[in-house]
């Protein structure tokens, strides 16, 4: 026994020591490495807040780890030159008159080559304000499309938008005389979960509608050399006029005809010479169908509504009137109610052809068959780092204040 263990011992020494490959062996051939040569490895360290600010980049932010929504996405076609729609959303004082989301811009300071960063505010209200940051840089190809990129980001603890990034595009239209704008973007949200819950259902889409809405005004400002700030004026009339109107149809069928029946109402339909049954019958339909008017100017909004509603009311005056004459003499009738409603459809339908609507608007991107057939129209070098849509898709855009616009080369 004692003779074989000596043996084996000899036997041990004879054979190669078996050498642990080095961490450049194990890179080379793929193999991945061991826990020892994990733990000698040295820990990457973020760098530090000072040296950021030598450099002139921002303190990293982990928005680009953080669940944003579905990006917001506005297209309209524009009939104006390339630099007059360029001047109008490049200059800050130029944009800020148009764009319902922004209340001032200021261009800060820049060298050449650099980012052309900018401060931002957004009055909310009751003296209240939301301020920001952000960067923007601008591409041309060849063939002329420009696109301008863009981040931003806001510290208020006010601000649901922490920060996000986005682009607007330029280029030629489908008809002669006439530009493509759109724009693309999205953004990460503060307070956790119900802040992501409000931004989806309340805030953004609140913040297509702006866009929208903004993009119409730019548009009128444009092609018809309307201001923006009569256009808004314009707009507040018609809303005022037309929530007005659809309050007093939707008070009016409801509360003295369905809710509270209404003796001074019941009396009239006995005087056209209604049985007192058909007259709470007629009287209950006629609120219903008051009611659903009101709603129907609401929703709608139809110039056509609006103008045979008119004569509706007229007809309902006209009618109240034959039944009983007296009620001319009494300070509140059929004519003091009839006359005010129908000047608010005057006003209603006088204002309306000035007012932005966003539904003029596209709100989804391009199928890709209709992208295709635009890239086939006029293909761009920028179209090769743009999604399927001939734009650049939701991954695409950074979130962050570490990509493209502050760190590629290729964009300076």
């Amino acid at each position: 026994m004692r003779e074989r263990k000596i043996e084996a011992a000899a036997e041990a020494r004879r054979q190669p020591e078996q050498v642990e490959p080095s961490a450049e062996a194990r890179r080379q051939s793929g193999r991945p490495e061991s826990p020892a040569e994990a733990r000698r490895q040295p820990e990457q360290v973020e760098p530090s807040a000072e040296s950021r600010k030598q450099s002139g980049r921002p303190e990293p932010s982990a928005d680009a780890r953080r669940p944003v929504g579905k990006p917001v996405y506005v297209e309209l076609a524009m009939r104006c030159t390339m630099e007059e729609l360029w001047r109008h959303t490049q200059q800050p004082e130029r944009h800020e008159r148009w764009d319902l989301r922004f209340s001032s811009i200021r261009y800060l300071p820049r060298e050449e080559g650099e980012a052309q960063r900018f401060l931002y505010t957004t009055r909310i209200g009751f003296g209240l304000a939301i301020r920001g940051s952000g960067a923007t840089r601008e591409r041309t190809g060849s063939d002329g499309v420009r696109v301008s990129a863009l981040q931003f980001q806001s510290p208020q603890r006010l601000s649901l938008i922490r920060s996000g990034a986005g682009f607007w595009r330029y280029e030629p239209g489908e008809r002669p005389g006439e530009l493509r704008f759109l724009t693309r973007y999205t953004y990460s949200t503060r307070f956790g979960a119900s802040g992501r819950l409000l931004d989806r259902f309340v805030f953004r889409p609140l913040m297509g509608w702006a866009t929208a809405w903004s993009f119409d005004r730019l548009r009128l400002w444009l092609e018809k050399g309307w201001a923006p700030e009569l256009t808004l004026r314009l707009a507040l009339v018609y809303a005022v006029s037309l929530a007005l109107l659809s309050g007093l149809w939707l008070y009016e069928g409801l509360v003295p005809k369905l809710l509270l029946p209404s003796s001074e109402e019941l009396r009239l339909l006995h005087g056209l010479g209604f049985s007192p049954e058909a007259a709470r019958m007629s009287l209950a339909a006629l609120g219903l169908g008051e009611a659903a008017l009101g709603a129907a100017l609401l929703l709608g909004r139809s110039a056509r509504l609006l103008r045979w509603q008119g004569v509706l009311l007229a007809a309902l005056a006209a009618g109240a009137l034959i039944s009983r004459p007296e009620q001319l003499a009494e300070p509140f009738s059929a004519l003091t109610l009839t006359l005010p409603m129908l000047g608010l459809s005057a006003a209603a339908l006088l204002a309306q052809p000035f007012v932005p609507r966003a539904g003029r608007c596209r709100r989804q991107p391009p199928s890709a068959s209709e992208a295709a057939r635009r890239r086939a129209d006029a293909d761009s070098p920028l179209r090769s780092r743009s999604g399927a849509d001939g734009s650049h898709g939701a991954a695409d855009i950074p979130l962050d204040f570490e990509r493209s616009l502050f760190d590629d080369p290729s964009s300076r």
